[in-house]
Parts: C-alpha cells; structure tokens; sequence
C-alpha cells in the first residue's frame, strides 16, 4: 500500500476540504396555512402538500 512521503499539514488538510460544510435547509411558506416548512414536505400543521390535502389531520378540541 502506499504511504505519504511527509506529514500533510492542517494548513493544506484543511484547504482541499473547505467546500464539505453544513448547509441551512431550505425553508419555504405553506401555501394554505403559512406555517415555515421544508420544500418537498408535507406540511405538518395542515397535512396540504402543493395546494392538496396529503394527509388528514386529526382536530385538537
């Protein structure tokens, strides 16, 4: 198997792996309640998923 010559230093590690990061996630508005969701999410406070009902939420008296 082959083995490093040198030692890579932090400084050159740290270099090639500057473009692996965590990414914010994108947020987008529900288009019938207005609730904050995911794209590509059912929304969870109305159950609506591109302006039709997805899944049926129960009601809380």
């Amino acid at each position: 198997m082959a083995h490093p010559k040198r030692k890579i230093s932090k400084q050159r590690r740290n270099k090639r792996r500057t473009h692996i990061k965590a990414t914010l996630k994108q947020l987008s508005v529900c288009s019938n309640c207005g609730a904050t969701i995911q794209y590509h999410r059912v929304c969870n406070e109305c159950g609506y998923y591109r302006g039709k009902l997805a899944i049926q939420k129960e009601m809380e008296l």
